[in-house]
């Protein structure tokens, strides 16, 4: 009799299309439960095959509405009640993580809280993809297996042979994340500067360097409104850039980005599949993050280094 522990990947209900792939990859099937919902929207979640001193790996991106939190939680719980030796929440993309901290009088600081949650209920471990903040690793007591997409996006711009290629950032935040990719692709480098007047809208923008003829790729980990690359895009387009594209890992696409990703200066828009796309879009392109996850989750059965998936 075999004492080692089996690994069986689930799904919440709202990532199952990505959790398919996971578990295609490691030459498994998904994991069967039942999530019942009531009339009033309460739901209850439970495993229809045992989980019995095996390692379950819980796949659940938490973007809204927050029933996809909620569902996670409770699928750690019944995972942890039913005997499960491991419980890993695989999170590519983490919620609440531009809620990092307290930058003004009496606000809350939901990434910590939702680390405090998923703690709570019993999980042993956390992966996922490009959080909002890399300190957010420090919110938790448990291991945080924190992936990048760059090891996914990489191979894809290297591709294109872009010649005279030039990374930017489209805000002094995320001036870190640019330089790694241009150093990693001995690339050149500009930075835009941005102020808002209203939350979620670009009041002005400068930008830091020169991008006449070059061909831009902006890199983030999210794009929320398309405010921001948008504005970035156009500015650089007017500046004389040969071609402008974005890279993000999270595609969150709130109220009118899609449109205008479309009527903007943007060649290509690339991310991950972390996030269902809501439409297509001619401008977008997804590429699959599933084999990345799913050798994490084979080297964390194996306990080997991830590090492999660092690319910087």
């Amino acid at each position: 009799m075999s004492n080692t522990p089996d690994v069986k990947v689930f799904a919440g209900e709202k990532s199952e299309y990505i959790a398919t792939k996971i578990a295609a990859e490691l030459g498994l099937e998904l994991g069967k439960k039942t999530c019942k919902r009531f009339n009033d929207g309460e739901f209850v979640t439970w495993y229809d095959e045992t989980v019995r001193g095996e390692y379950v790996f819980i796949v659940q991106s938490t973007f809204p509405p927050t029933d996809n939190l909620m569902e996670l939680l409770l699928m750690i719980d019944a995972a942890k009640r039913a005997s499960a030796y491991k419980v890993i929440a695989v999170i590519p993309y983490f919620g609440f993580a531009r809620q990092d901290r307290k930058d003004k009088p009496r606000v809350a600081v939901g990434a910590k809280l939702v680390a405090n949650m998923l703690q709570a209920a019993g999980v042993d471990r956390v992966v996922t993809m490009d959080l909002h903040a890399d300190q957010i690793q420090g919110f938790f007591d448990i291991p945080v297996d924190h992936l990048y997409g760059s090891s996914v996006f990489v191979p894809h711009i290297q591709s294109l042979n872009l010649p005279d290629l030039t990374i930017a950032s489209p805000d002094i935040g995320g001036a870190k994340r640019a330089n790694s990719w241009a150093k990693y692709l001995d690339s050149g480098l500009v930075i835009c500067h941005k102020t808002r007047e209203v939350p979620g809208e670009v009041s002005d923008m400068k930008l830091i360097g020169n991008v006449k003829g070059r061909h831009v790729v902006i890199v983030d980990d999210m794009i929320d409104t398309a405010g921001t690359i948008c504005a970035a895009a156009d500015l650089m387009h007017g500046q004389g850039a040969a071609s402008v594209r974005a890279v993000a890992s999270h595609a969150v696409l709130s109220r009118d980005a899609y449109e205008k990703i479309e009527n903007s200066a943007l060649t290509e828009v690339i991310f991950t599949d972390s996030i269902p796309q809501k439409r297509e879009s001619a401008k977008i392109k997804v590429l699959p993050a599933a084999a990345m996850f799913a050798d994490t989750v084979r080297n964390i059965r194996e306990h080997r280094s991830i590090s492999d998936h660092f690319l910087f």
